[in-house]
């Protein structure tokens, strides 16, 4: 079943607030195998100019990956989970995470197109501070085989 495109546009509440903590920025990048000292060493972090450890410029991945989840759950836009293939990703840096951030994340729909048999879905997900300083916007494309 294709998937519903009336919820092209469709704009999903802030994600709780995500607190960026230095060991998540330093497993983070130790799993990536990430080397420069600004993820692991808050002085080195300190003497390239940033205010705390930086997080690894994928790091994103780990909040807004779970903040998916209200979207491909939702049984009226009509996803098969054992159906699902990751596409694509990109990110759009304001500026990188640090540990200290307090982050939430806004989703968007934002286009739906069927190709082949398979539905491909792009959102949108605007991180910014819980202040609403805009921080990186990462966009996810996820294909929905068909049968």
């Amino acid at each position: 079943m294709p998937l519903d495109q009336s919820f092209r546009g469709r704009v999903y509440p802030p994600t709780a607030p995500y607190q960026v903590g230095r060991e998540k920025v330093r497993e983070f990048a130790l799993a990536i195998g990430a080397t420069d000292p600004v993820h692991f060493d808050l002085e080195a972090a300190k003497a390239a100019g940033y205010p705390d450890l930086v997080a690894p410029v994928t790091f994103p991945i780990a909040i807004t990956l779970p903040a998916l989840k209200p979207i491909v759950g939702d049984p009226e836009l009509g996803i098969d989970y054992g159906r699902v293939v990751h596409g694509d990703q990109r990110f759009a840096y304001t500026r990188l995470v640090v540990a200290g951030d307090e982050l939430v994340i806004i989703a968007t729909i934002e286009e739906i197109l069927s190709r082949g048999g398979h539905d491909f879905l792009t959102t949108r997900q605007e991180v910014q501070t819980s202040a609403g300083e805009p921080v990186v916007t990462v966009w996810h494309k996820t294909v929905v085989r068909g049968e």
